[in-house]
């Protein structure tokens, strides 16, 4: 399943509108217990006993990841925040990244267990 999100600024907050599934969305559901990202807005890990999540900046520049499980994230270039090799998220986790000039920041997070 892969969806488009609709997002609209409204002065310096982000309103997202999801359309019905029959649209161009890119939303990515994962399942496996690993996955490199390929330009998604956002993932949703589900349905796995955990999972690493690669963030690859030659194809993603922004991404939103949700967590219904277990997940480490990590960077195919660089580190997270520019300390951290990795970042661990625990079930029903929300985090965003943005990358910029090839490294990956969070810029918004709901629960992050850092190493």
């Amino acid at each position: 399943m892969s969806n488009l999100i609709n997002r609209k600024k409204v002065g310096e907050k982000f309103y997202y509108n999801y359309p019905n599934p029959d649209t161009n969305v890119n939303i990515k559901i994962i399942t496996s217990p690993e996955y490199r990202t390929k330009g998604e807005e956002f993932i949703l890990v589900k349905n796995v006993d955990s999972c690493k999540l690669i963030l690859d900046s030659s194809t993603t520049k922004h991404i939103i990841v949700k967590t219904m499980t277990n997940v480490i994230i990590s960077s195919l270039m660089g580190k997270i925040d520019e300390d951290y090799d990795e970042v661990k998220i625990g079930r029903g986790a929300c985090v965003e990244f943005i990358c910029i000039e090839n490294q990956w920041y969070i810029v918004s997070s709901d629960g992050l267990k850092m190493n």
